[in-house]
Parts: structure tokens; C-alpha cells; sequence
């Protein structure tokens, strides 16, 4: 027996060392790890999300499979019709059935590089073909090669991340808007919206999520993970345009949202005044990281609208500096490809994490 061939050449998604382990290994117990290497919300879940939790009513029966009072609540939190939202498990989920209808064998898939390696994974995994046009040296995107690639390749779908991960970067508005005149489906990655600055509560003014009514070749994909604190219990949601729909609703997974993350979302937009308290002080916290890290020699912040900073490291080795902060319980991200040989990047937290983070980094430097 054996496998299909079409995985011999496929990477597999790289995870990160569980908590439990990291600090196993270090000899530390996990309360005592600084976790900032995976955008993760350090301020957990709101209260009223936790007390849903704890009162979990019929766990033993299945999920909604419409997550039909999640749609309506999400409609009043979007203003996009609960007809054209779909949820998923976490934004991944979203991904991949957007893929699975979206791509028949060979089909292109158009992603910017360095960007969120899902795109490629699920790309790749649904028999479609990746085009890659990476991102300029300041991490703009290269706009004539991006329109040469759609006339050339013809991709049925232009992956987009707004604010940018790594770099944690806006797209600009008119290039966005040039970008969603071409003749492609547009998937707009926005896990890190309610984190950018002068744009309304929760990212509300900066997001493009009202445009997909007015439009038919945009997606627009959000998490709760990021500002809800809800990573562990995987749940994002998208906006579709219309014809998309129909398709959606029979390539998704039946059941796929467990009545735990349902319930856990529908509680956060229950407690969006603690939430918004929250990411108003990880914004608060990022200004003050990258003046303090402006203080430091050999490194230098890209700027961010997200809960992380991109760093580039001068006159050191990033990954040096990433392996002797994880020697002290203190967890940032280093990527180890190009164009990022030479960065790393920390999430924002707390001020007791980022304080830890900051001493570290000034005796590492």
C-alpha cells in the first residue's frame, strides 16, 4: 500500500515545541515561560468568554452546523449580512476551503512572499500550483510584477495579508484599490486588523470588509484568535461574495466549529469593551517596545499595525539571539529564509513579558 505521490514533494507545516515541553526541557514550568513568539493574545480570554466556557451548556450534543447565532452576531459586529459569513476552524480553515473551491488541478495561486505560510500549504495540498512575486526590500508590494504575474499566469486566486505578517505593515489604500481592479479573486488576510492605529474600534476603518457587497472578486478573512484571545480554540470567520456561497456551504467540513469555540466567540462580542481595553493597551505597549528598543544598539523595528514587531539585527546573528533567550524561558521568533536570515520577531504582550523581553535583549545586544 502506499500513498498518494502528490504528497512525496510536499512540506509539511512546521510547528512550533508545545509550552509543556519547552519548559519541561528547560526545567521551568510553563507559568514561568515568556511566550512571544507566535502573535498569541498574552491577556487570554475575555471573562465573559471564560465564564461561557465554564458553563458549557450540552458539550455531549453536536455543534450548530450553520453556527447560525455566531452569523447573526457577527453581522451586527461587521455589518455584512450573516447570509454571506462563513465560519471556520481558526482562518486556516477558511483557507483551505476557499482553495478546495476555488482550484482545479494546476490552477495558479498568487501569494507575496515573506507572507503566511497557509497559502502555499493549502495551495499546494489542493493539487494547485504556487506563483510567487515576493515582497521589495521594504517589504512593499512589487506592483507591476504582481499585474505581470496575473496576465502571465492567469491565478484563480491573489492571496493578500493587510496588516502584513511578518512585517506587520498596512497595505496602502490606493494600492490595495489598484490591486482589486485586476481580474482576479482577491483573499484578504486581515487575522491582525483590530490592532492598527487611527482606524476606528477594532480596526473597523481600515478593515475592507464592507467592500465585499460591493464587490465580486473579494474575500475578506478575520480570527479570533489575535484580539479575542482565542487561538487555543481555533475559530475565524470570512465574507464572501455572493456566488461564492453556495460553494462554500458544500465544501466545508459538516460540524466543523466545536460548541466550545462557538460559544467562546459569541461571548467575546459579548465583552467587546474588555477587549477593546486589551488591544488599546497592546498598542500602548508596542509604542513603548520600539522606543525602548530604539535605544538598543544592532536593532531596529520595522513599524508595525500588529501585536508583533519584525526586527532586523545588526552585527549579530538573529538566530543567536533568538536560541539565547529561549536558554532563558523567553520565546521570539526567528525564521531562518530569506529575506529574513537577518530578523526576528516578537509579539507584544504584556508589560511584565515585554519588560522581561527587553532586559534580556539589552544584555544580548
Amino acid at each position: 500500500m502506499k500513498a498518494s505521490s502528490r504528497f512525496d514533494n510536499l512540506p509539511p507545516y512546521e510547528f512550533s515545541e508545545p509550552l509543556a515541553a519547552i519548559a519541561s526541557r528547560l526545567g521551568m514550568s510553563p507559568d514561568q515561560i515568556t511566550k512571544l513568539d507566535l502573535n498569541e493574545n498574552s491577556f487570554g480570554v475575555s471573562p465573559i468568554a471564560l465564564q461561557s466556557l465554564a458553563n458549557l451548556p450540552l458539550p455531549h450534543l453536536y455543534s450548530d452546523p450553520d453556527c447560525s447565532k455566531l452569523r447573526v452576531a457577527l453581522a451586527d459586529f461587521t455589518n455584512i449580512p450573516a447570509a454571506n459569513l462563513l465560519i471556520g476552524n481558526g482562518a486556516d480553515d477558511l483557507i483551505d476551503i476557499l482553495m478546495t473551491t476555488m482550484l482545479d488541478p494546476g490552477d495558479r495561486v498568487l501569494i507575496c512572499p515573506p507572507c503566511f505560510s497557509m497559502y502555499a500549504f493549502c495551495a499546494r495540498l489542493r493539487h494547485g500550483r504556487v506563483v510567487e512575486v515576493p515582497l521589495r526590500t521594504d517589504f512593499r508590494f512589487d506592483l507591476p510584477a504582481i499585474r505581470s504575474a496575473i496576465e502571465f499566469e492567469h491565478p484563480k486566486v491573489l492571496f493578500l495579508t493587510s496588516p502584513n505578517n511578518p512585517d506587520g505593515g498596512l497595505i496602502p489604500p490606493d494600492d490595495l484599490d489598484e490591486m482589486l481592479s485586476w481580474p482576479v479573486l482577491v483573499a484578504l488576510d486581515e487575522a491582525y486588523i483590530e490592532f492598527s492605529e487611527n482606524s476606528g474600534r477594532f480596526g473597523c476603518q481600515a478593515s475592507r470588509i464592507s467592500q465585499v457587497m460591493q464587490r465580486d472578486n473579494l474575500v475578506v478573512l478575520r480570527t479570533f484568535s489575535k484580539w479575542a484571545g482565542l487561538a487555543g480554540l481555533r475559530i475565524g470567520f470570512g465574507a464572501f461574495p455572493d456566488w461564492l456561497m453556495p460553494v462554500l456551504w458544500k465544501a466545508r467540513l459538516p460540524y466543523n466549529i466545536n460548541v466550545a469555540a462557538e460559544a467562546a466567540a459569541l461571548a467575546s462580542l459579548k465583552d467587546l469593551d474588555i477587549l477593546a481595553e486589551r488591544v488599546a493597551c497592546i498598542q500602548a505597549e508596542r509604542k513603548r517596545v520600539v522606543l525602548e528598543l530604539s535605544r538598543l544598539p544592532n536593532i531596529n523595528p520595522f513599524p508595525s499595525q500588529t501585536n508583533f514587531l519584525l526586527c532586523r539585527v545588526a552585527h549579530r546573528s538573529a538566530a543567536e539571539i533568538q536560541k539565547k533567550l529561549a536558554e532563558q524561558g523567553i520565546l521570539i521568533r526567528y525564521f531562518g529564509v530569506p529575506p529574513l536570515t537577518d530578523c526576528i520577531r516578537i509579539t507584544i504582550g504584556r508589560r511584565e513579558d515585554n519588560n522581561r523581553l527587553l532586559k534580556a535583549l539589552e544584555k544580548e545586544l
